[in-house]
C-alpha cells in the first residue's frame, strides 16, 4: 500500500519502511523539530487552575 508523507506529500510505500507514515528519516526528524519548536497547536481551552496545578507540582520535586 502506498501512503503519501505528511511532511512532504511524498508517496512511498507502508510496508516495510521503519520511518511510517513519513517517507524518510528526514521527514521524521523534520516533523519532530517543527513539535520542538512549538509549529503545531493542539486546540482546546485553556485551564489556569490547571497551569497552576502544573507549576506547582513541578516546584515540589526534588532536582
Amino acid at each position: 500500500m502506498k501512503v503519501k508523507c505528511p511532511k512532504c506529500a511524498k508517496e512511498s510505500l507502508w510496508d516495510g519502511n521503519p520511518y511510517r507514515p513519513f517517507c524518510s528519516k528526514r521527514c521524521k526528524i523534520m516533523d519532530l523539530a517543527a513539535w520542538a519548536k512549538e509549529e503545531y497547536i493542539i486546540e482546546g481551552a485553556v485551564n489556569e487552575e490547571d497551569d497552576n496545578n502544573l507549576i506547582s507540582n513541578n516546584d515540589d520535586r526534588d532536582l
